[in-house]
């Protein structure tokens, strides 16, 4: 009896059960189609507005003053922008930056990398930060000053070269007095600027002076002018070595070679796009000393590049890292040959290029070294 009142009791309950899931679906796709309904009514309404608000003539009216504000300002600027270039002082500035290159920065960073170099060598790892902002403003200071010394050495030179004749100085835009004014002018303030390091690195800026300022002259008495640049340009890692360490080791010398041998071959390949005009007009130069063997002396240059490199590696006691943008470099390095191999001006201009990013990737290697030895 017990039993089948159980089993009564439960069949009620699932059918109670089932009745009632039944109406809370019912319920729930009830009220499922309501919002539907709600939120479809409310796009319908929204769109509705949107389409009325963009006819609205309110906004007609705004949108023509506000092309109009627009229209007016434009001109208004344009205007401020032609009068400002018509200036004295906007033309000057535009020549000056053509005379110093600050328009054409491969220079620059061709300094740079042997410089930040020999920075963080010195001070295996990141440099003191005065020191850092004193040779990178250095670097950018005298460089445009040697441009500008060198415009007014080649001025009567200049004037017979495709590339070179419309520079400012030998176009006439700009007098030879200007161009000395700016060359002492960008000297004393990098002068200014190494009075702030130790007194060895101040004597040695005499010497990068010197470089700089006889650097110019030198295609006029012998053909290895590009050595020469590469003393000048390989200057500043010495200098920068001795502000961070304020020592001259083994190491810092090897930079200097280092330097000297890459401009060497960088700036060779420079005079191989001038290689017609130089014999015509009797400028020196490696490409004109080199002759048809340039493209083997170069090689041969950059493999001593490279070897002077490994020695700087093991003698700073470098390692996975730096090896590696050596690595990276050597290929740069095996590029350059390839573009100049037929001598075309444009592909020998090309390769000249190219020798930023052989730069960058030494750079790139010796900080990583430092900055994961410092971890480990």
């Amino acid at each position: 009896m017990e039993a089948s009142k159980i089993r009564t009791f439960l069949d009620e309950s699932k059918l109670v059960l089932k009745q009632l899931i039944r109406h809370s679906g019912d319920q729930i796709k009830a009220a499922f189609r309501t919002l539907k309904m709600m939120i479809t009514s409310s796009i319908k309404w929204l769109d509705n507005l949107i389409n009325r608000l963009a006819t609205h003539p309110f906004l007609d009216s705004l949108e023509k003053s506000y092309t109009g504000l627009k229209t007016q300002y434009r001109r208004f600027f344009d205007k401020q922008k032609s009068d400002f270039q018509q200036t004295v002082f906007y033309k000057k500035a535009v020549l000056y930056s053509q005379l110093t290159r600050l328009d054409k920065p491969i220079g620059i960073l061709l300094l740079l990398w042997p410089t930040l170099i020999a920075l963080w060598i010195a001070a295996e790892g990141w440099p003191d930060p005065l020191v850092l902002f004193v040779f990178v403003s250095g670097v950018i200071l005298m460089r445009s000053a040697g441009c500008a010394i060198n415009d007014y050495a080649d001025r009567h030179i200049d004037s017979k070269v495709e590339r070179t004749k419309q520079r400012p100085l030998t176009s006439g835009k700009i007098t030879e007095k200007e161009a000395l004014i700016v060359f002492a002018t960008l000297s004393l303030m990098a002068f200014i600027l190494v009075l702030f390091m130790n007194t060895l690195t101040i004597w040695m800026s005499v010497g990068g002076i010197a470089l700089a300022v006889s650097y110019p002259f030198m295609k006029r008495y012998h053909y290895l002018p590009q050595v020469h640049l590469g003393a000048a340009f390989g200057w500043a890692a010495p200098m920068a070595y001795t502000a961070q360490a304020n020592e001259v080791t083994v190491v810092t010398w090897l930079i200097f070679l280092a330097t000297i041998l890459w401009a060497t071959a960088y700036d060779t390949m420079y005079a191989m796009v001038d290689y017609d005009d130089d014999i015509k007009i009797g400028v020196k130069s490696t490409a004109v000393l080199f002759g048809n063997q340039d493209k083997l002396i170069i090689a041969a240059i950059q493999a001593l590049l490279i070897f002077n490199l490994l020695i700087i590696g093991h003698r700073a006691e470098l390692s996975g890292f730096y090896y590696l943008g050596v690595s990276a470099a050597t290929v740069f390095a095996a590029y350059q040959q390839y573009l100049i191999k037929d001598r075309d001006r444009e592909l020998c201009f090309k390769a000249f290029l190219n020798n930023n990013w052989f730069g960058l990737v030494l750079f790139i290697g010796v900080v990583l070294d430092y900055q994961f030895a410092a971890i480990t």
